[in-house]
């Protein structure tokens, strides 16, 4: 990974010859103490149905969250969307996919983690199906404990890999990221044969970025730190900006 460059963001694109993918949280959001607590800024809804308008409906959300929550978060806006990193895709069509061969792997686990956390009371759990996270915002110094346990249970099987992010790793199946998500989403319409855009802010996004540079789109990193996109935006509001520029 390198350091994208600042500024210089594009915000002409042709808007039916473009997929847009967006992440939420530290994206369209403002990362918040928990995930329950995170809204999106007013005006991104209404820009977003406005892009998913003049692109023919082609605008998917690439998430770490359920697709649940996604929907949450958007309403009354329901857009395709790729949930807990790739292991749900809503297509266009609304035909929902999910991943199956993790679920018994995290079954097996779900126990030493809630062991494990309830000895770590600043440490908090989030169980959100095909996928647990494990949230050390509230204590940054179990940093390398929680990423210690979380790549132990995920080193005993093979149908699981660890995620980590911005305070919390996520236990998760290994079959799945951000860059198959959306493989998959252009290789269906309304997708198909359009320049991908995607940006994001977390090192989950990151197969993500490598999957729209191979396919010759642009790539957005939110924020700081090594990336593989191609440019940068430094916060949420900058993205508020360039989102209100590309409906303009």
């Amino acid at each position: 990974m390198g350091d994208a460059p600042r500024g210089d963001v594009p915000t002409r694109f042709p808007p039916r010859e473009t997929a847009w993918f967006f992440d939420i949280d530290g994206t369209l959001a403002e990362m918040m103490p928990t995930p329950e607590m995170v809204q999106v800024a007013p005006g991104i809804a209404e820009r977003l149905t406005m892009l998913f308008g003049v692109s023919q409906g082609a605008v998917a959300v690439v998430s770490g969250r359920s697709l649940a929550s996604i929907d949450a978060l958007l309403a009354p806006l329901v857009l395709p969307a790729s949930g807990q990193h790739g292991a749900q895709r809503r297509n266009a069509d609304g035909a929902v996919r999910a991943a199956g061969a993790a679920t018994a792997s995290l079954a097996a686990v779900r126990q030493r983690i809630a062991a494990w956390v309830g000895e770590n009371p600043l440490v908090r759990v989030e169980d959100k199906g095909h996928a647990i996270a494990i949230h050390y915002r509230a204590a940054p110094e179990f940093a390398d404990a929680v990423q210690g346990f979380a790549q132990d249970l995920a080193a005993a099987d093979r149908n699981l890999r660890t995620q980590p992010g911005k305070m919390v790793v996520e236990i998760l199946d290994a079959a799945h990221d951000k860059g198959a998500a959306i493989r998959a989403f252009l290789a269906e319409p309304p997708f198909r044969g359009r320049r991908p855009v995607f940006i994001g802010d977390d090192l989950g996004d990151e197969p993500g970025f490598e999957a729209v540079n191979r396919a010759g789109g642009v790539s957005i990193k939110v924020g700081t730190g090594p990336t593989a996109a191609q440019y940068r935006l430094p916060d949420v509001q900058a993205v508020q900006a360039w989102l209100a520029a590309l409906v303009a």
